[in-house]
């Protein structure tokens, strides 16, 4: 496995947990530290519990020596990364230099694997580089693409119990070696402890072998189609303010219908992460070059950047001035269950938020410390309630249970201001509005101020003063 960031050290653990022999190796030497000492580099439920497994099963090692990892093994992944250049192009200078790096060190026939995202024609670029760069005429490299459809938050079980597995191959033996490869995935024939309880069963897995610009595309064309799933339901809300309606209602009646079906149709501050952004500017640049304008998805990519103006544009409503407010922000990841800040929604609020004076705390529960090296000036809390002290306004910006489950009668009390702007929509209007907030959300109205239901009371027991000092003690 040569890449051991998000996907590859995922794909590697399960890939050992099944019963494979995995040698992974990094160019991030103190992230190969942090593994060979027992540690988990990244935030991913299950994770640290499958290695752990495949560790004392002896079937997972890492290593700094790249020559060391090609050479032990038989089929090889490619998991590096693939950034967006500047002008929105993808950066393939990993690839090429992963492709020299098999080329030169490989003394044995190789199946290559490309599982990091890339652009057709990727693969006929990166099957030229193998065998332009060969050590020797006798080795053989035959070339797969195996794009990944793992989620962060759910990548264990989404490995475990895929709803496909694609396979991009130009000769028949590397989708046969593949299928042997993913047999006891298929097969339900290995016994990890963590899959059986946490992860779905009886689901069927269809194995699908396509050419490599086809698996190239599906990646692409499935990760766009989703997003613009998201930045549809962002156009309803937009809608909905204007008219007075909920867009939750809207969506979920949508959903009923089969065809439709509700994931993905989420109003709020838009989609995030490495994958979405990228994928979808790649499809763009590419259906470009062969002269199509894939209009749908440019605004679909227009919609999510709106987004960001649209929350801020609350908040300015709402606040005035942002200069030198107080402004709490819940949520860095781009999501929940993961530590992944990349093109997080958080950091373009909080990025505004500064350029306008605004003195911003943040709090999550793992996002912080990669948040913290773009951000120092921010104040950073792991209780939410620090970063909700004596602030002027909150932006939710990240559905994480804590949040969700947030006690915000008792939050309203330790803020200079009950404003709240939730940018996934995880409150309802009728509980923040009886709470005595000023709350926003997206495309289900705004509600007015009122009076806490405690305050409409005429007048307070000796009872109810006393558990509310109590209250207040406890909070502070």
């Amino acid at each position: 496995m040569i890449g051991c960031g998000h996907v590859g050290l995922v794909t590697a653990a399960c890939f050992a947990a099944a019963g494979h022999q995995v040698v992974c190796t990094d160019i991030d030497a103190g992230r190969i530290a942090m593994l060979t000492a027992g540690g988990v580099p990244i935030y991913e439920p299950h994770l640290g519990a499958v290695l752990r497994f495949a560790r004392k099963a002896r079937r997972i090692s890492f290593t700094t020596n790249p020559a060391e990892a090609v050479r032990a093994g038989e089929a090889i992944f490619i998991c590096v990364g693939t950034p967006p250049k500047e002008n929105g192009k993808v950066d393939l200078a990993a690839i090429d230099h992963v492709a020299r790096q098999i080329a030169q060190e490989a003394r044995s026939p190789k199946l290559v694997i490309e599982k990091s995202t890339v652009p057709t024609p990727a693969g006929a670029e990166f099957r030229r580089s193998l065998f332009a760069y060969a050590n020797s005429r006798a080795n053989y490299f035959r070339v797969a693409s195996n794009p990944e459809f793992m989620r962060e938050g759910t990548a264990v079980s989404d490995f475990f119990h895929p709803d496909r597995i694609v396979v991009g191959v130009e000769e028949q033996s590397a989708a046969t070696d593949l299928r042997t490869i993913y047999s006891p995935i298929l097969e339900r024939r290995f016994t990890c402890p963590v899959h059986a309880a946490n992860c779905p069963s009886g689901r069927e897995v269809e194995f699908v072998v396509t050419d490599i610009k086809e698996a190239e595309l599906i990646k692409h064309a499935s990760d766009s189609f989703l997003a613009l799933k998201i930045s549809y339901a962002n156009v309803l809300a937009d809608i909905c303010e204007k008219i007075g309606a909920d867009v939750e209602r809207v969506t979920r009646a949508m959903g009923l219908d089969p065809r439709i079906g509700t994931q993905f149709l989420k109003a709020g501050l838009g989609f995030g992460g490495f994958c979405f952004p990228n994928d979808v500017h790649a499809l763009i640049e590419l259906s470009a070059s062969v002269g199509i304008d894939f209009a749908i998805l440019k605004a679909a990519e227009r919609v999510n950047k709106e987004r960001i103006d649209r929350c801020i544009d609350k908040v300015r409503k709402a606040l005035w001035v942002l200069k030198d407010k107080r402004v709490a922000v819940l949520g860095l990841a781009f999501k929940a269950d993961t530590d992944d800040v990349r093109f997080s929604p958080a950091l373009a609020v909080i990025g505004h938020l500064l350029e306008e004076g605004a003195q911003v705390r943040a709090s999550d529960p793992e996002g912080m410390p990669r948040t913290k090296a773009q951000f120092p000036q921010v104040s950073y809390h792991t209780d939410p309630s620090e970063a909700l002290r004596d602030a002027d306004a909150a932006i939710i910006c990240t559905d994480w249970d804590i949040f969700k489950n947030l006690d915000w009668r008792r939050a309203g009390k330790r803020m200079a201001r009950k404003l709240v702007i939730d940018g996934r929509n995880l409150n309802s209007h009728e509980m923040m509005q009886d709470l005595g907030f000023e709350y926003y959300s997206f495309g289900r109205g705004t509600s007015a101020t009122r009076p806490p239901v405690e305050q409409a009371v005429e007048t307070p027991t000796v009872v109810q003063e006393a558990s509310e000092a109590l209250e207040i003690a406890k909070a502070t």
